[in-house]
């Protein structure tokens, strides 16, 4: 296989794997929902370049972070079907990550958004 071929097979992975999270996983749904209205708000208020990278990092880190705890999910409840408590406290783990990858993007949404706000 070309490099070529393996990158394009590699791309369509990648993009089958972001419209499996959308499709399945409502948590995602609702991070990609306020991704628009974020963009569409800086669009509204033209926030500058800087802000701009900051929002799409912001945005980025919590749908991978949506991305990884999903895995971590699938991948755990087909290690182990039935209830554990190791389990639990792994996919614990992972939802932590999400909540704080979300708390630092509200955070940073706060602070580039207050300013035209008011």
């Amino acid at each position: 296989m070309s490099h070529k071929t393996s990158f394009i097979k590699s791309l369509s992975d990648a993009l089958r794997g972001i419209r499996v999270l959308i499709a399945a996983e409502p948590h995602a749904r609702f991070h990609a929902s306020v991704a628009i209205v974020v963009c569409i708000a800086g669009c509204i208020f033209h926030i500058t370049s800087i802000e701009w990278m900051l929002i799409v990092f912001a945005i980025a880190l919590v749908i991978a972070a949506e991305a990884f705890n999903t895995a971590i999910e699938h991948l755990s409840d087909v290690v182990q079907p039935e209830r554990d408590e190791r389990i639990r406290t792994i996919k614990d783990i992972a939802a932590g990550a999400v909540l704080m990858c979300t708390l630092a993007a509200i955070t940073i949404g706060l602070l580039v958004f207050i300013p035209y706000i008011f």
